[in-house]
């Protein structure tokens, strides 16, 4: 399962995606906001990464002007490795690196095409593991 929310800078693309996963059979949830009206980016954040954080959803998708609002919220959860992506690349690696489970974008930065692909390869990219994994280990942070 996958949810995707965004805030008002990003309702526009927010609902293309979920056109575009609903499309391909991916089981997806929306999250909110359902129109352009302001709201706040943290809570739409936190909403998603609770979710995720709780493994009520696999991955989640944010969507802000920029995705940068959006990232440094939901990277404040545990277990929340959100991923701030400008291409297909960079999506692939966030997966197969860092497993990453929150993609955010940016409405206002990447054109609906690009991120159409961004978030296939989202979807699509399984996490490597291996050497990898024992770095994604050390992302949790404990004080000694």
């Amino acid at each position: 399962m996958i949810a995707i929310a965004s805030d008002h800078a990003g309702v526009a693309l927010k609902a293309e995606l979920y056109r575009q996963l609903q499309d391909r059979g991916v089981e997806v949830e929306d999250l909110g906001p359902s129109d352009a009206t302001s709201v706040d980016y943290p809570d739409y954040a936190h909403l998603l990464a609770r979710a995720v954080a709780d493994g009520r959803i696999e991955r989640g998708i944010l969507i802000c002007g920029t995705g940068i609002g959006m990232s440094m919220a939901a990277n404040r959860h545990p277990a929340v490795r959100a991923a701030l992506c400008h291409d297909a690349y960079t999506a692939e690696m966030a997966r197969r690196h860092n497993d990453a489970n929150v993609l955010c974008i940016g409405e206002r930065t990447i054109g609906v095409g690009v991120a159409g692909q961004v978030v296939q390869v989202f979807v699509d990219t399984p996490f490597e593991g291996g050497r990898h994994q024992r770095r994604v280990a050390k992302i949790e942070w404990e004080e000694p």
